[in-house]
């Protein structure tokens, strides 16, 4: 019980919060797209102290020395949404590859699109495909990271789902490396966000997978396995 009020209080100030950035959404229109993208990681910064204050979730981070010098393209397992959040405290300034209703969530949806985010439509096939290399290279080239969640959908904790090869081909288009990404979020912060228990995530990064004579299959196999032997190993 005491964890479902914790989180009830959690989701109450995270509304608050997000009515009081409104303002800054509004000056960031007028920003550069980098610029953008860091307004829009303060809204992340003060939503993960506010989970640590109300919910007592924190997370440790291992393989920081894994993350290139150049942008890449994040591969990262989905259990959550805490991951959407800390991310972008992990990483440089990024965007996304989502569902396109995520847009119109009011204010943080608002703030997705502003950041370069790529809306799919996912049941769009090679429609949709073409719309992730096509822009995953445009903001690539602008100097974000790409985040993509490969499995396409939130999985349960000991769950894998086929991993969709857009991340990989985009890397093998553009010649930006992947980086993978595991975790453990889900058993702290689950698929239907109740209730959020306190704890400690663990995060791993692993080594880059640099595109140069690899075919997309071979990327996405590569990352696929690295991912979930950490996760396990996580679990």
């Amino acid at each position: 019980m005491i964890s479902y009020i914790r989180t009830l209080i959690f989701y109450m100030g995270v509304g608050v919060i997000n009515v009081g950035l409104i303002p800054g959404l509004v000056i960031a229109l007028f920003m550069p797209l980098l610029a953008r993208n860091r307004m829009f990681t303060i809204l992340s910064r003060v939503t993960v102290v506010w989970l640590r204050i109300t919910c007592g979730l924190t997370y440790e981070v291992t393989g920081q020395e894994n993350i290139p010098d150049r942008n890449g393209i994040i591969l990262c397992k989905h259990q959550s949404a805490w991951e959407t959040f800390t991310l972008q405290l992990i990483f440089p300034e990024q965007t996304w590859v989502l569902k396109r209703i995520l847009i119109w969530i009011p204010v943080f949806g608002w703030g997705l699109a502003m950041s370069g985010a790529i809306a799919i439509d996912r049941k769009g096939g090679t429609k949709a495909l073409k719309q992730v290399i096509e822009q995953g290279k445009d903001r690539l080239n602008k100097g974000l990271w790409v985040v993509i969640f490969p499995e396409g959908t939130r999985t349960l904790p000991g769950e894998t789902s086929k991993y969709i090869p857009g991340g990989a081909m985009l890397s093998a288009r553009s010649g930006y490396p992947v980086v993978p990404v595991a975790h453990n979020a889900g058993l702290y912060w689950p698929r239907g966000g109740w209730p959020i228990t306190p704890g400690v995530v663990q995060l791993a990064i692993g080594p880059k997978i640099e595109p140069e004579g690899l075919k997309p299959a071979e990327i996405n196999e590569r990352a696929a396995t690295w991912i979930e032997d950490a996760v396990r190993k996580l679990d």
